[in-house]
């Protein structure tokens, strides 16, 4: 709303100024929440008519906008989530994923960069690379998590893909940078350097409580090294983990097995968000599309170990209380090796035979 709200008043160039966003926090609000506005400047274009509105109206709408897309998301993946076979409980386990609630109670796009990565998935399902990746660019207000899914796709040499990302990334950077010149965008710059090199800054998001590799090692080893060599190992495993994965895409294409694209889509989006740079709880709302995709395909009793791991971290991932222990305690960074084992668990799905799904408590064959 403090982005939207500079916009809105013609203050683009001011838009990362963090006085500017100072003053106008300490004009609206008694207890402002002392987070800054760091995302791309288009964003708050599409935003800016809320601006206009009192803070609490523009939260309700946004409320409802939020809710609608909600619902509309679960519409449109049920085509392509066979598990759990009852509409009743389908439906249901959209409600279990709490960084979806957390999502619509703060106001948050996550819900709009899940819708984003659903009409990715269902372009890639038709054959319509190019449009799939039209689509993909229109999240990089979340550019963290999209730039490592892009890098995947050309690790991968998608052209088509890459060709229509490249387009609508280059049409919504014209859009930001008239919003807020060359001035806003040099602060933009800026801005994003004093957020990697102040990990531990509130108002930045603490590296620590972050549920990706960058939380993880910072949590483990922060204390230990310095920054440079923290930075030095999130990069190496981030590089890692995204080679990795399209070169087991690229593998799974090879073999031409029916349920490739679904478990390495889902595998890929949730090493995308690992190896994002920054993430607060309601990011991981993105994960529900991965979750649903490798439910559908969920392995047989003959593949014991995998259908353990599997089953476990959907589970653990669907436990609305555990996330708010974990926020109580600063502990979000714990996902991390959850996420990890989800992903691999993902990629070794692809080719399996007899699978079952697996959710609400019932079995059915894999559609």
């Amino acid at each position: 709303y403090i982005g939207a709200r500079i916009v809105h008043q013609g203050h683009g160039s001011k838009l990362y100024s963090l006085e500017e966003q100072g003053r106008l926090r300490a004009s609206l609000f008694q207890h402002p929440n002392p987070q800054i506005y760091d995302h791309p400047a288009y964003e708050v274009v599409f935003l800016a008519p809320l601006a206009g509105m009192p803070y609490k109206a523009a939260y309700i709408v946004w409320g409802l906008v939020n809710a609608f897309l909600w619902l509309l998301v679960a519409c449109l993946l049920r085509p392509y989530a066979p598990a759990p076979k009852s509409t009743v409980g389908y439906f249901a386990i959209w409600l279990l994923f709490a960084p979806l609630g957390v999502a619509l109670y703060q106001g948050q796009p996550s819900i709009v960069l899940l819708l984003i990565y659903t009409m990715v998935f269902i372009n890639l399902k038709r054959g319509r690379e190019m449009t799939a990746g039209l689509c993909l660019a229109l999240g990089l207000f979340k550019f963290q998590f999209v730039l490592p899914f892009a890098l995947i796709f050309l690790l991968r040499r998608k052209w088509r893909f890459l060709g229509g990302f490249a387009l609508s990334a280059t049409l919504l950077g014209l859009v930001s940078l008239v919003a807020v010149g060359w001035q806003g965008s040099l602060s933009y710059v800026d801005l994003l350097f004093k957020i990697a090199h102040n990990p531990n800054n509130a108002a930045y998001g603490a590296a620590a409580d972050m549920p990706t590799i960058r939380g993880f090692i910072y949590a483990i080893l922060g204390d230990r090294i310095g920054l440079a060599s923290l930075s030095c190992a999130v990069a190496a495993v981030s590089i890692f983990l995204l080679a990795f994965t399209a070169w087991r895409w690229r593998l799974a294409d090879l073999q031409g097995s029916r349920s490739s694209l679904d478990v390495m889509f889902a595998g890929a989006l949730a090493v995308s968000l690992l190896t994002g740079f920054h993430m607060l709880s309601h990011d991981l709302s993105p994960l529900m599309l991965a979750m649903l995709l490798v439910a559908g395909h969920f392995p047989g009793r003959s593949r014991s170990t995998l259908r353990w791991a599997v089953g476990g971290t959907l589970t653990v991932l669907c436990i609305p209380p555990l996330y708010c222990v974990l926020l109580a305690g600063h502990h979000l960074y714990l996902i991390c090796p959850v996420l990890v084992v989800f992903a691999l668990s993902a990629f070794r799905l692809v080719g399996s035979t007899g699978g079952e799904t697996l959710m609400g408590g019932e079995l059915a064959p894999a559609q």
